[in-house]
């Protein structure tokens, strides 16, 4: 479900009674004759946001004169804690600059400006084709961790897309940097496309799953295995999940997939439209669900309306927002009656 706003904005010393407001609700309201609807969003479902907004609001004036308070300077004494690393002072070079194409795309895809003059982030991609999306070897592991100890103050982030990131690598290092990851096959130039997919563990790992997710991700990866290509297609998120539970955020995917079992088979449902970055929206489920060795096809096919409908510098999402659900539709599934 996408989240609706209760409140524009809250003073920061209240935002303690507010939440507790909003808790105390949830506990008078909340369904507890069924585990699987005892989630706070169901119950802003259930009542509707304005009426669950009156709830929290009364509950809120009832007891915040009495509550705890959030002190700035209570805020200020743990941001404290946080203080950012020890950045020398450098200016700003272009490290691509003379280099071989294979590290210019690298810079290009797999690294990002930095607030920091003479430093960029750094993506290590888990994503190498043929190999399981988000997966590395311990020995991968201990290699970037000594990297990380070297180039990026000793440390590693672990980003929702399923790679890792060392965010604080200065310029003048990054060509020793991309050597190290590409010899550790941790250096694919595609962060940011197609192949740059999120997918659970689905049936290989997971008890709850209704059908594989790793096999179809490596399908995926040898129907697009051009980065040219790739490149030419842009922006094109795909998040793939193995059951309901969604861990893969399929509905917010550009495209969707959902694995789902059909009499013991495994097939596929695909979804087109979802988004989390700047425009919220889950994703249209195109029509039926596709069998396992129809996945990799039938996203080529919904590629191909892209590439055939987009205009001048448009992303996927943006061309699918401007002809909707009906151009990709008809493709996928005039394909599936021409194969039958």
């Amino acid at each position: 479900m996408i989240g609706q706003v209760i409140r524009e904005f809250l003073p920061l010393p209240d935002l303690l009674t507010y939440l507790e407001a909003i808790l105390r609700v949830y506990n008078r309201h909340g369904r507890r004759d069924n585990i699987h609807k005892a989630r706070i969003k169901i119950l802003v479902k259930a009542l509707g946001i304005d009426r669950f907004r009156e709830q929290v609001d009364a509950e809120w004036d009832a007891a915040r004169a009495t509550g705890p308070v959030l002190p700035g300077t209570e805020v200020a004494r743990i941001r404290a804690f946080f203080q950012p690393p020890a950045y020398a002072t450098l200016e700003n070079i272009d490290a691509a600059a003379g280099r071989e194409p294979e590290f210019q795309a690298w810079y290009r895809y797999n690294t990002r400006a930095h607030k920091v003059h003479g430093y960029r982030a750094v993506f290590v991609s888990l994503k190498a084709h043929g190999r399981n999306p988000g997966d590395m070897t311990s020995q991968q592991m201990e290699a970037v961790a000594n990297l990380a100890e070297r180039v990026s103050f000793g440390q590693v982030r672990a980003t929702h897309n399923q790679n890792l990131l060392l965010a604080d690598v200065r310029q003048d290092v990054l060509y020793e940097v991309w050597r190290e990851l590409r010899a550790l096959d941790l250096a694919m130039p595609n962060i940011g496309t197609l192949t740059d997919m999120i997918a659970c563990p689905g049936l290989d790992f997971c008890s709850l799953a209704n059908a594989g997710t790793l096999n179809v991700a490596q399908a995926i990866q040898k129907q697009f295995d051009d980065l040219d290509y790739l490149y030419d297609l842009g922006d094109i998120e795909i998040k793939m999940s193995g059951c309901m539970n969604a861990c893969g955020h399929h509905h917010v995917g550009h495209i969707g997939i959902l694995g789902v079992d059909k009499h013991g088979e495994e097939w596929y449902q695909i979804t087109l439209g979802g988004s989390v970055n700047g425009f919220t929206a889950l994703g249209d489920v195109i029509g039926p669900s596709v069998a396992q060795a129809d996945v990799a096809p039938t996203i080529e096919r919904i590629v191909e309306v892209y590439r055939a409908q987009r205009e001048d510098g448009e992303r996927f999402i943006e061309t699918y927002r401007r002809i909707g659900l009906k151009p990709f539709k008809e493709r996928v599934y005039a394909a599936h009656s021409e194969a039958a």
